[in-house]
């Protein structure tokens, strides 16, 4: 490693790195993106995002006194170069993986981490509450915001820039315009303007000129025109003007020389400031800079070969499923509106994006946006379809109660990513839909066993008048021979074994676990099917004739399916002994979903000894 990484072996945190020359730091960004390379194709993990951000991370870290001033990520894709420099390059192999490091900044992890992320947008926020907190305190830190492109769609980004350009801080956003070549605009000339924009002279005079000009408003109001005129000849930054945020770029984020000149320059400036940089995602690696998509997120891959390895055929995705089922279904429905918030691959929307482009909506990251705009094509008389990771549609809540149950609306909310996801850790475990969704009155809930149940169910709930929601995990089948899905009966279990005492009631696609835990017991085996309605014909008599209820989900337990039969027959005044089977009342951890599952005991051997106990505590 020695030999191969000169430059930074020597670095253990951003101290070390602030005492390189600065001659020395193009060299270091070479050896960064190298490491990144080399170690997420052995280990897997987020890849083009940080191969896009090297420069910057060493420009920032370079510039700023972390961890006194403060870096805040957005999303943290992007921040693998940022653990490298941190600290974690020694252990970057691990990262992902059980026991090893989070897959984003995270508090917990290093003192670098400020914000521990996952969903988009929350980043200027949080630093506008962080440079506040500053200003109060007297503190003497620097705070910057790091946010892609992308993550500017959201609305929450654009409230916290309103926010800050009324109150006025001293913080500084740094948008990572990823989207976009480097044209010639964001050459020599335009770095000229970036520093002439960014330095003392420049900002003393533009200081000096309003406060001389302030008794002369008219006078005041021409220049402020004027200098608004000169800088939109540079650059195209009147949004951010308008907002109140002093606009600086675009500049080449590839460029670490004119990255430091330009930061050093605004560290020193008041006020909300936005340094606009252009880098591109995958930089450096070409495969990724030709599919920067297909190199977001990567398994192992040989970095000789010029393309990831091909996917072994196998059991189709619970989200290949769903795309399959969206294709059949608009092919003889042209009200299909199928709306995703920046998630068609993940949805399995690619091949319905392109064979039904009149049907198709990405919103961008605009989880809320989505909802509502679902709720306006239902008003008037279309069919949307919501396909929402369920850690996603957390944050389109107030809009599904008020824009879309309460006003009873046919939209139907295919909800991937439900239960345990696996590497990707505690900010995407789809860990609480079931219990934030079962409370909302007029929604149907439904949680299949199995990928032809979930083809049932999402031709149920897309003919179904109201709102109806279909939970699946990330993940294959089981390997059914599938058939064109049907309607069902809404509220309707199925009863699959019948045993003896202890009765299983299945909710979700743990359903394999389940059967062969039961069979340890002779017990009795039903799948639910629906969270709401319960089927409460079948509570009824299970309650007369088993002593034990055992109720299993891949969902937090709290407010849960297992709750939701416990206030049943307590209302009742049933006899069974109920035990609720789902996730604990924590975070759950990063790891594989097998992993996971078998720690949390929702396999058969942990469903087993969970029945286990509790028989002989009641006995």
């Amino acid at each position: 490693m020695t030999q191969q990484y000169p430059l930074l072996d020597k670095i253990n945190s951003p101290a070390d790195l602030r005492r390189l020359p600065r001659t020395q730091l193009p060299e270091l960004c070479a050896e960064i993106r190298q490491f990144l390379l080399t170690s997420v194709s052995q280990s897997s993990g987020h890849l083009a995002s940080g191969l896009g951000t090297v420069e910057l991370t060493v420009a920032l870290h370079y510039v700023y006194h972390t961890p006194e001033d403060k870096l805040v990520w957005d999303v943290g894709h992007q921040a693998y170069p940022h653990k490298i420099l941190t600290g974690r390059k020694q252990r970057l192999h691990s990262i992902r993986q059980k026991d090893g490091l989070h897959p984003f900044p995270w508090r917990e992890e290093s003192e670098y981490d400020v914000l521990s992320v996952g969903h988009s947008s929350t980043s200027i926020s949080a630093a506008l509450g962080m440079a506040v907190a500053a200003q109060r305190q007297s503190l003497r830190q620097k705070v910057v915001s790091i946010i892609g492109d992308g993550a500017m769609t959201a609305g929450m980004a654009f409230e916290a820039m309103n926010h800050a350009g009324d109150i006025k801080p001293d913080m500084l956003v740094v948008l990572n315009d990823n989207d976009m070549s480097i044209s010639e605009n964001v050459g020599a000339l335009n770095h000229h303007f970036a520093r002439l924009l960014s330095g003392r002279f420049y900002t003393s005079l533009r200081e000096g000129s309003k406060k001389l000009l302030s008794p002369l408003p008219h006078i005041r109001h021409f220049a402020s025109r004027a200098e608004e005129h000169m800088k939109g000849m540079m650059a195209p930054g009147t949004i951010f003007e308008e907002l109140g945020f002093n606009y600086i770029g675009p500049i080449d984020g590839h460029d670490v020389d004119t990255l430091v000149d330009t930061l050093s320059n605004m560290r020193s400036l008041g006020g909300p400031q936005l340094l606009h940089i252009v880098t591109q995602k995958g930089k450096g690696y070409r495969p990724a800079e030709k599919d920067p998509i297909g190199y977001h997120g990567v398994p192992k891959f040989d970095p000789t070969e010029s393309s990831l390895p091909e996917k072994a055929p196998g059991i189709p995705s619970y989200s290949e499923i769903f795309g399959q089922w969206l294709c059949d279904t608009a092919s003889n429905d042209k009200s299909l509106m199928a709306i995703t918030p920046a998630m068609r691959e993940g949805s399995g929307m690619v091949t319905f994006s392109q064979q039904y482009p009149q049907q198709y909506f990405d919103v961008a990251i605009a989880e809320q946006h989505s909802v509502t705009y679902a709720a306006g094509l239902a008003i008037s008389g279309l069919k949307p379809v919501v396909a929402i990771y369920s850690t996603f549609l957390q944050r389109g809540y107030d809009q599904l109660i008020h824009d879309v149950a309460l006003q009873n609306l046919d939209v139907l909310f295919a909800i991937d990513r439900a239960g345990i996801v696996g590497a990707d850790g505690p900010t995407h475990q789809g860990a609480f839909d079931l219990s934030y969704l079962r409370c909302i009155p007029n929604m149907v809930v439904m949680a299949p066993s199995n990928e032809q149940e979930c083809l049932d169910m999402l031709t149920t709930g897309y003919q179904h008048k109201g709102p109806a929601a279909v939970r699946y995990p990330r993940g294959a089948g089981v390997g059914l021979e599938l058939r064109q899905g049907k309607v069902i009966e809404i509220g309707k279990a199925q009863p699959l074994t019948q045993g003896q005492n202890i009765a299983f009631l299945n909710f979700g696609t743990l359903l394999p676990e389940v059967e062969a835990a039961a069979a340890k017991f002779n017990a009795t085996v039903v799948d639910m099917r629906f969270v709401k309605p319960l089927d409460t014909a079948c509570l009824d008599q299970l309650m007369t004739t088993h002593s034990v209820l055992v109720t299993v989900e891949e969902n937090v337990v709290a407010g849960g399916a297992g709750s939701a039969v416990s206030e049943y027959i307590a209302r009742h005044k049933a006899s069974p002994q109920v035990l609720t089977i789902g996730l604990p009342d924590e975070f759950i951890k990063h790891g594989s979903q097998g992993e996971v599952r078998a720690e949390l005991g929702l396999d058969a051997a942990g469903i087993e000894r969970q029945v286990n106990d509790f028989i002989k505590k009641k006995s």
